[in-house]
């Protein structure tokens, strides 16, 4: 209705959760970064609660569309059900054929058998549910059972719970405490503050189209006394004050637009006036009135002569206090609650085959490098280096081999260093080489270790000594990394913040010296929880996600890829 007046291409204040109209507060951040960080971790429960309109379900849909590619999301939105229809339901979810009668037991085990088939597969399957308060504690036991489906390594069955603040009192409950302590993360998601409000309206104002400030700071103090910061208030209420505003023909949202929106928001109805004075004032200057009226007759009467009946001692009653509007009472800000994360035990990585019953390779002599047979041109290079990572590169589809990279989801990192820079990097790399005559030639290192180098030829890998290829190499190199596709994303923003979030409280998890210190590292900003990590690392501290701290990201995460270390692709 209002939407050309004021120039929006969409409703910018729609209750329904949409993750394009997610504002990331400080808050929000934290709660998909439990997610995004929970998500990855070995099963269990992670719980999110917050007050009724805080976000939880928008946070939800934002969670579910940057989840990584192996994770499959089951969505239960309606939990009052029977532990056999929830069963069904999950069912439902992961697409698992079943009878219509099926007993909880054959339910069961055709969740087990689904859930071992995506393990193997290399999927990961996570169930939420929503409104998790309205759970009964028999369904709360049944969802645990599930959680005790597992292989020898890990648990096959993430759950998250959402839900109101009375969630966590279901949750102590004695009858539930085995799975209140198979909690691996949880959070409690507050109302916005004061001071959120302008950059909450700005963001949805500029989602739907609009660029510029149309609340003046009186409409903020009004609407933060009205909404106590709870983000749908504030959306039902900002959208009928533009309502408002466009029948008055104004296109500046003031106070009074937001204190009658909050009104019939709230199922008030709207206060008469008489000019400015409001009804309550025209009484009392009424009363005052006749107060006044009263005094005036009894002061004409004292003038009389003979009129001798009141007192020369007589004095006028108390003063009276008179109203001249309506005082409005501020509560006060609730204290922020700081999030509560009980990590998983997470157990020691194990080898993929046992070392004592590998069979031992033939010892096998690195030969000295030779310029003439062991050097490349540029383009044969990169195919080599490309080729490690698992792609195929020709030259005439592509003659620019960076830009081909990013087709690829990888960037060129060029830099000049030593062996130990390579070796901090750890991955493949091209080396510039060049001989006494002068001449540019191109060697691709696939492996280092110690005197041992791997170099990658269009006849195959050879073993050269790493002392014979040193001079011809003065320090420039070329490595390629990946891209996290949450970064690389056309979108940007929310789904980079995300992806960020979740890494660096995984990288505080492992590199804080104390849980005091990982829960500060937490709390930091994105730009902060850098410097923090490139501080502890050595990298240039800048606050900044370049090529260089992503990669060590990449490596202290495991992350797919791969390694000069061990001349094999990390999964």
């Amino acid at each position: 209705m209002y939407y050309d007046f004021f120039g929006f291409r969409e409703p910018p204040f729609s209750i329904a959760p949409d993750p394009r109209y997610l504002y990331l507060s400080e808050r929000h951040k934290e709660a998909l970064a439990h997610l995004m960080f929970g998500v990855q971790g070995q099963g269990g429960f992670i719980v999110i609660t917050g007050e009724v309109g805080t976000g939880k379900t928008t946070v939800s849909r934002c969670f579910i569309e940057n989840v990584p590619d192996h994770v499959d999301i089951a969505l239960i939105l309606n939990p009052r059900l029977s532990a056999r229809e929830l069963l069904s339901s999950i069912c439902d979810e992961l697409e698992i054929p079943h009878e219509v009668g099926a007993t909880i037991k054959e339910l069961v085990g055709l969740i087990n058998d689904d859930l071992l088939k995506a393990h193997a597969a290399g999927r990961h399957k996570v169930l939420m549910i929503d409104e998790a308060q309205n759970l009964s504690a028999e369904v709360l036991e049944q969802l645990r059972l599930l959680t005790n489906l597992e292989t020898a390594e890990k648990k096959l069955l993430q759950i998250v719970l959402l839900g109101q603040p009375e969630l966590q009192a279901i949750l102590e409950l004695p009858e539930l405490r085995q799975l209140n302590q198979r909690v691996t993360a949880r959070y409690h998601l507050d109302a916005l503050g004061r001071e959120e409000i302008p950059a909450y309206l700005r963001y949805r104002l500029s989602v739907a189209g609009l660029r510029g400030e149309i609340f003046t700071d009186g409409a903020v103090r009004a609407l933060f006394r009205a909404s106590q910061g709870i983000p749908r208030l504030i959306n039902l209420i900002s959208d009928r004050a533009l309502l408002g505003a466009y029948a008055e023909g104004e296109h500046q949202i003031t106070a009074a637009h937001i204190r009658t929106a909050a009104r019939e928001v709230n199922g008030k109805p709207a206060r008469r006036r008489s000019g400015s004075v409001s009804a309550k004032a025209h009484l009392l200057l009424v009363a005052a009135s006749i107060v006044m009226a009263v005094i005036m007759t009894v002061w004409a009467l004292d003038r009389l002569p003979g009129a001798g009946w009141m007192t020369p001692d007589a004095t006028a009653g108390d003063e009276g206090d008179v109203l001249s509007g309506e005082i409005q009472r501020v509560e006060p800000a609730q204290p922020e609650l700081q999030p509560v994360i009980v990590q998983p035990d997470l157990p020691e990585q194990s080898p993929a085959f046992d070392e004592d019953q590998r069979e031992p390779e033939p010892e096998t002599l690195a030969e000295d490098f030779e310029f003439a047979s062991g050097a490349l041109s540029l383009p044969e290079a990169f195919r080599e280096l490309f080729s490690v990572w698992g792609r195929e590169y020709r030259v005439s589809e592509s003659p620019v081999a960076c830009r081909y990279a990013e087709e690829q989801g990888l960037r060129c990192l060029e830099n000049r260093g030593s062996r130990r820079s390579l070796e901090y990097l750890d991955r493949p790399a091209i080396l510039k080489l060049r001989n006494g005559e002068g001449n540019n030639r191109y060697a691709v290192l696939s492996g280092l270790d110690q005197d041992r180098a791997t170099l990658e030829l269009p006849e195959g890998r050879r073993e050269v000594t790493f002392s014979s290829l040193e001079p011809y190499w003065y320090g420039e190199f070329t490595v390629l990394w990946e891209v996290p596709s949450h970064i690389d994303d056309e979108e940007g923003g929310v789904s980079e913040q995300i992806w960020m979030g979740s890494r660096m409280m995984e990288l505080a998890s492992r590199y804080a010296d104390s849980r005091e210190e990982e829960n500060r590292v937490n709390r930091m900003s994105a730009e902060e929880q850098i410097r923090w990590y490139q501080e502890r690392k050595g990298l240039t501290v800048d606050g900044i996600a370049g090529a260089m701290t992503i990669i060590q990201m990449n490596n202290d995460l495991e992350s797919g890829g791969p390694r000069l270390s061990s001349q094999g692709m990390v999964n």
